[in-house]
């Protein structure tokens, strides 16, 4: 039976390789970053409404040309 993961045997989400406490949860600033790009470039998506449902929805129709 295992327990809880603890942070000595937390993994990187990136590489796999054992996690560093003070870059927790990653291994390395290189990983970090890593993961990073990815948020910026869009490959992770946090699911939610349809976009274009969204941005119709921004300002009122008075201040649409400000």
């Amino acid at each position: 039976m295992t327990g809880p993961a603890t942070p000595s045997s937390a993994r990187c989400p990136i590489c796999g390789k054992p996690s560093e406490p003070r870059l927790r949860p990653f291994c390395s600033r290189r990983c970090a970053d890593v993961d990073l790009n990815r948020w910026l470039g869009e490959v992770y998506v946090v699911p939610g409404d349809d976009p274009a449902a969204a941005a119709g929805s921004g300002l009122p129709e008075d201040d649409a040309d400000f």
